[in-house]
Order: structure tokens, then sequence, then C-alpha cells
């Protein structure tokens, strides 16, 4: 018997040894020598997730291939508020943050990249509009509710309004934590519009689906890229052109923003403490890419099909192989 649990113990410390250089694919197999296991001696790679489905998918692309041809392990770390993703940049208990919007930097945050706490690592690759938008329909019925004016009419707003907003027409807002100007936009253009939050990405999605199916109107914060668009067919409404002044107002945090949202276009950041950490992560993040078009060709199997992120991110890899060995150092 202790010979046999001898042969025993020999054969378990083997394996685990062994165990180190396979890896397991999507499907559950065990790969060969093709890939990089991450290892115990690679420090832990933490990216910022921030909660829409875009952000999610960047971020398990990049964790899929770090984890594959640079052996690190990846932590990926929900973030909802902005201060928390910089306070957690500048001690470097995260490591980048893979999806920026401009429009939503306020001068306090900038100041972290001023001082090197947070490192601009580059374009995305994606152009993002944040907007107010309708279903089509809206504006087929009320061809004025095209552009912001058309909301100033009491009668035409409370084609919005509900039990909650009483005379005054509801206009959906999304996630508290999203940067977003609409109470200011709504106050300073005097519009009878009271902002509700719906609390998170899907549950206005859900919103938006049975106002559609209804026929009824809605009028929400939404942006692109994103399936919602055009799976619901829905039309940004032209506000007040963006300009300098709205734009020191929106920095400054001051109150006074009366415009649209600008076009963004979107950027990475990584710690300041990253590329001594991991110079080659600090590359491959540099070099990461992940156009407009990548991100409409993922989102609808999450956002629509209720496909799992994981296996949407690894389809794209997958598929695209010879796009991504390019970014690794």
């Amino acid at each position: 018997m202790k010979k046999l649990f001898a042969l025993l113990l020999v054969l378990a410390l083997v394996a685990a040894a062994c165990g180190g250089d396979t890896t397991v694919d999507a499907g559950g197999e065990t790969g060969g020598d093709t890939t990089v296991a991450p290892s115990g001696d690679k420090p832990t790679i933490r990216l910022v997730v921030n909660p829409w489905t875009a952000s999610r998918l960047n971020a398990e692309v990049a964790k899929i291939i770090i984890e594959k041809e640079l052996g690190n392990p990846v932590e990926l770390v929900d973030v909802n508020e902005n201060d928390a993703m910089f306070t957690g940049l500048t001690d470097g208990d995260l490591d980048a943050v893979l999806e920026i919007w401009p429009s939503g930097v306020t001068d306090a945050e900038q100041s972290y990249f001023e001082d090197g706490s947070a490192v601009n690592i580059g374009e995305l690759g994606t152009i993002g509009k944040i907007g107010w938008f309708v279903p089509s329909y809206v504006i087929d019925e009320h061809p004025e509710l095209a552009t912001w004016e058309g909301f100033k009419d009491p009668e035409l707003a409370a084609l919005f309004a509900t039990a909650e907003t009483g005379d005054n027409g509801r206009f959906l807002g999304t996630d508290p934590s999203y940067s977003q100007y609409d109470e200011q936009i709504i106050a300073n253009l005097e519009l009878p519009f009271q902002v509700q939050f719906s609390g998170s990405e899907p549950a206005t999605v859900a919103e938006v689906e049975a106002r559609v199916t209804a026929g009824e109107p809605i009028v929400l914060y939404w942006w692109t890229p994103t399936a919602a668009v055009s799976m619901f067919d829905l039309v940004n409404v032209e506000l007040p052109a963006y300009n300098e002044d709205c734009a020191a107002s929106q920095a400054s945090g001051d109150g006074g923003v009366d415009c649209d949202y600008p076009e963004d276009v979107i950027y990475k950041a990584a710690s300041g403490l990253l590329q001594a950490k991991d110079a080659d992560v600090f590359t491959f993040l540099s070099n990461f890419k992940i156009t407009t078009e990548d991100q409409l060709s993922m989102l609808p199997p999450v956002e629509i099909d209720g496909d799992d992120p994981v296996a949407v991110a690894q389809k794209w890899v997958d598929d695209n192989e010879s796009v991504w060995t390019a970014w690794l150092p």
C-alpha cells in the first residue's frame, strides 16, 4: 500500500508540473505548445471594465491575447466611477482602461494625465457619438422633433410624459454614473422635460424595446456604436452645435452645458506604473486597436442575441489573428 501511495504521489507531481505548459481553449480542449500559459513569474494585469457592452468586449479581447501570447494572468475589474478608475490607475491597483470618451473627461480628471499618474496610450480606433435619440417613427409622425426646438412645445413634450413626470415629458437616462449633461441641457434650453434614469444599459434597451413594440414615443440618452441604433431604428436628434464655450462648461463642471455632445475619438489609458511593471504588456496595449466596425461586428451577438461576451471576443480573436499579431511586442 505504501508503494502504491508513493507511485500515485509521483504521478500527481509529474502531472502538475506538466500542467503549467498547457492551456484550455474556448471549447474546453487542452492545447499544446502553441500558446503561453499564464505564468506565476509574470504580474497579474488588471484591466478596467466600464458599465457598457463595448468596454467589456474590448477588455475580453485583450485578456484572451495577453494570457495566450504574453503569459500574464489578467483580471477584469468592473469600475463604475471615473474617480475610482483614475485613483486605481494612480496607485497601480488598475493597469489600464481601453475605452475613454474624451467628452466625459473633466479638468480634474485631466490632471491625472498632466502629472503622469495616467498615460494616454493612443487611440482605440473607434469613433463614438453620444446624443439624444428617438425611434424614426417619432420623427415621421412629428417632423419638428428632429431638432431640439420641437421639444420646447409643451403639447409635444406631453407625448413623452409618464405618471412620474406629470405634465413634463420623460427623458430616459441610462446609468447615472455615465458622463452626461442632459439635465443641464434641458434646464439651459428651458425644455419641459424631466430626466429619469433606467439604471443600466440593459434596462434602457429593455425599455426602448417595450416602447418601440408598442409604437410609443421615447427620447433617450444613447450613443453609437451600439447594436440598438440599427435594431430599433434610432435617430439622433439635432441639438445646438457643440462649441468651445460648451466644451469648457463640460470640462469645468460649471453647469452651463446647453449644446450637443461632441464626436468622440476614443482613446486608451494606462497606469503611469505599467511600463515598469511589464513593458511587453504596455507595448501590446499601446498597439491594441478595436475599430468601430470591429465593435459593430461584436455588439449585436451580445446585445441582441444574448451571447456570452467571452465567446464573442474569442470568435473575434480566432477570426482576426492577422490583425492582433501586429500588436504583439
